[in-house]
Formats: C-alpha cells, sequence, structure tokens
C-alpha cells in the first residue's frame, strides 16, 4: 500500500471517481500479486470479473491492520480465485502488542492466507517510531517463516535497513518486495539474495527511471507484477482509481521495456507467482 496506513478514505475517493476502460486481454493470465480489494470501492465479484476479462486470473489481497486482515482473510476463503496477505502495515505499529502480533499468527493459519505482509519499514511518512517499526517487522519475519508463508515487504526510504534486518533475522524463503522502489543497485542485491521484486504501475511514471533501470537488471524469474490497488495507477490511465484489470498497461510496459516477448513475461509473472504464493 503506497498511500501509507489503513486509511478506508482514500479507497473511497479513489473511487468515486470513473475508472479507466478494460485494456485489451494478456495473452497468458498473470496474478496481481499485491492489491486491497476492500479499498477498491466496488464489489470483489465484480473486480473478479474485471481482472478475469483482461487476463489476471488470480489476485493477492493484503491487509495492514487487524480488520483489514480478517476481512482480507475471509474474502479469501469466500472467493476461490483470490488469496489473502495479513500483516501490520508499518504506519500502523506504534505501540504494538504481542496480542496484535499473535492474531496475526492465528490468521496466517488459514489456507488461503498465502503471505504475511505487508510489513516492513516506512522512513517517508514517519507515522510510528522506529523502534516500533522494527520490533514489528522482525516479529513478522518470524510469523512468515513459522507458518511457511511468503514475506510481504513494504519498504519506503528504508532500503538500507530493510536489507540488513532480513540478514539479521535470516530472510524467509519467498520473500517479496512490493511496489519495488530501488534502483538497478538494489534490484542486484535482490537478485543475489533470491528476493522477488513485484514492480508495480509507477514503473510506467515519467520520473521512474531508477524504478526502469532496476526492472532491466531484475531476472525473470524474480519478478511479479501489481496494482497495489486502488492506488498507483499506471500510464495511460494515471490520477485514475485503479484496480486490478488495469494490469495489462503495466505489463505491456514491462515487456517493451525490457526487450522480452509479453507471452514470455506474463509466462514468467504466472510461474513466479504460483511458486511464491502457492498452487491454487
Amino acid at each position: 500500500m503506497s498511500g501509507g496506513a489503513s486509511g478506508g478514505a482514500g479507497g473511497n475517493g479513489e473511487a468515486a471517481r470513473p475508472f479507466p476502460p478494460l485494456p485489451d486481454r494478456l495473452p497468458v493470465d498473470v496474478f496481481d500479486s499485491h492489491c486491497h480489494l476492500d479499498l477498491v470501492g466496488l464489489p470483489v465479484q465484480e473486480q473478479l470479473a474485471s481482472a478475469k476479462a483482461a487476463g489476471i486470473a488470480r489476485i493477492v489481497t493484503i491487509g495492514v491492520d487487524l480488520p483489514s486482515s480478517r476481512l482480507c482473510a475471509d474474502t479469501a476463503d469466500e472467493f476461490d480465485d483470490v488469496y489473502a496477505g495479513v500483516a501490520i502495515h508499518p504506519n500502523d505499529t506504534t505501540g504494538i502488542t504481542d496480542a496484535v502480533l499473535d492474531d496475526i499468527a492465528d490468521l496466517a493459519r488459514r489456507p488461503k492466507v498465502r503471505a504475511i505482509g505487508e510489513t516492513g519499514l516506512d522512513y517517508y511518512r514517519d507515522w510510528a517510531p522506529k523502534e516500533d517499526q522494527h520490533r514489528s517487522f522482525r516479529a513478522h519475519i518470524e510469523i512468515a517463516k513459522r507458518s511457511g508463508k511468503a514475506l510481504v515487504i513494504h519498504d519506503r526510504d528504508a532500503h538500507d535497513d530493510v536489507l540488513r534486518v532480513l540478514e539479521e533475522e535470516g530472510a524467509p524463503e519467498r520473500t517479496v518486495f512490493h511496489c519495488f522502489s530501488g534502483d538497478a543497485a538494489m534490484a542486484e542485491v535482490c537478485a543475489e539474495r533470491g528476493y522477488v521484486m513485484s514492480f508495480a504501475g509507477n514503473v510506467t511514471f515519467k520520473n521512474a527511471q531508477p524504478l526502469r533501470e532496476a526492472l532491466a537488471v531484475a531476472p525473470l524469474d524474480l519478478i511479479l507484477v501489481e496494482t497495489d490497488a486502488p492506488f498507483l495507477t499506471p500510464v495511460p490511465n494515471r490520477g485514475k482509481p485503479n484496480a486490478s484489470y488495469l494490469i495489462p498497461h503495466t505489463v505491456r510496459f514491462m515487456a517493451d521495456y525490457k526487450g522480452v516477448g509479453l507471452e514470455e513475461l506474463c509466462r514468467a509473472i504466472a510461474a513466479n507467482g504460483e511458486r511464491v504464493f502457492g498452487p491454487w
């Protein structure tokens, strides 16, 4: 979630504007590895239908606090084509208690919960003390390893510390940098360590050259795509509300920039998504 903490108002504001038209369908179905179905402002069934029409077969909906994590887990239980991530967003970690972390660990036991996230560090907003963010991040890493679920990281202006904590704690086998925001040098570090980099619609923005350079060096077997919906709507619809069905714009841009075939990239994303989040 690029917009910060759990604020549903942001989602309601996004939904008040008209959604862009359906893009051309992708040639091979892919995942939306990170979105917030509860914030988009449309019924989940409608979001899934439009996503399928665009070639997005599966969606991972991500919690940012305890209520939204419970909602995401319940949504995944209700809909076959949805997985869930559960966690406390770093911006919501002020005074975080063991009881809250225990509740996240309990949710992680549910079969359709396939990720612990989004967790991590956010020094841009700085809405929670760094010591609380670090305590929460380390606890979430442990929950991910104990539950055998993927770790989904929110990293905003905190690259060095995120990488350091992962090294100190020992990263889970499947670690994903949601809305990857590093440069080419960081992408090379992530590739060396086997961390997966998930690119969102902001890779299409004119001011995102360092991010595109990271995409250029990211190995195909360590790439995912996401919307972070309702945020980060890709060009040509930047400024309008986002939803999973708009992923084709991002994927086509990524394929063009990396100089790989669209089908090849789609197949890689699909395989990576299943490896990270498990078979359907």
